[in-house]
């Protein structure tokens, strides 16, 4: 009976059937996988869209507007287009641009050597520096974020205080951790804006909701799209200087500042 089903055509038929059946149900199952995979493709882009234009909308909600009235020897601050912190006086005859990273140590170095020139320098109303504090060194500040943290805390600072932002800065890197130790906390930066005569609490929240933080990312890589590939990079009336003693010897800058003011 079995050799008789085997030379059975109709036998043969229901075999192609079946094979014929799974073939189909194969196929039908690539079109699932592949109709699956491109609405989850389409969920990705939808959800980055959506990621990106948040973020736009953040990055715009939360530029630092630097909004505090001038103090009383005239002290303004503003926010340049390039994303820096100026403080000066109307009037100001020169401007020194310095682009530094609060984690850098070779920072530390021009704002020992130099600090209080800049300092004297707008002060008398000579000139206006345009700070630009930027993030890069995270990598440097044992898992920390002390870089992006540090320079929303200085946008924090210049929005409720322009006069007190040079002597919080100098603050700040008489304090600076040492690169991989781990960056100061967020009270301890808010103490150090304190010990300089920013009181107001909003300041505080500022600093520990890291309220500028998408802002300080932009500004950062906008610079380095600029060409400037390190820090400190300082500019005087947009002329870079280049010499060494007039960065890190003690009063350096002071002849740089001088020419420019002629």
């Amino acid at each position: 009976m079995n050799s008789e089903v085997s030379k059975n055509p109709r036998g043969k038929n229901s075999l192609a059937a079946v094979k014929g059946g799974d073939r189909t149900r194969t196929i039908l199952i690539q079109v699932a996988v592949v109709v699956v995979l491109l609405a989850l493709i389409a969920a990705i882009a939808i959800s980055i869209a959506i990621k990106h234009s948040n973020n736009v909308k953040r990055d715009a909600a939360n530029r630092p507007a630097v909004t505090a009235p001038a103090a009383p020897d005239g002290l303004t601050g503003s926010i340049t287009d390039k994303g820096a912190i100026r403080i000066g006086k109307p009037g100001a005859k020169a401007t020194v641009r310095v682009v530094a990273d609060l984690q850098c140590p070779v920072c530390k170095q021009f704002e020992a050597a130099n600090g209080q020139i800049l300092s004297d320098a707008v002060n008398n109303g000579n000139i206006a520096v345009e700070y630009n504090v930027i993030s890069f060194l995270d990598q440097n500040s044992g898992g920390s974020r002390y870089s992006s943290r540090g320079a929303n805390a200085a946008y924090c600072v210049a929005d409720a205080d322009p006069s007190k932002f040079q002597p919080w800065l100098s603050a700040m890197y008489q304090q600076q951790p040492e690169e991989g130790a781990g960056g100061l906390p967020d009270s301890k930066i808010i103490q150090i804006a304190t010990a300089t005569g920013i009181t107001d609490p909003a300041v505080a929240k500022c600093i520990t909701d890291d309220k500028f933080d998408a802002y300080v990312q932009k500004s950062t890589q906008d610079v380095f799209g600029t060409g400037i590939n390190g820090t400190p990079t300082v500019f005087v009336n947009d002329k870079k200087v280049q010499t060494q003693d007039a960065l890190f010897t003690p009063g350096g800058m002071k002849a740089p500042i001088e020419a420019a003011l002629k």
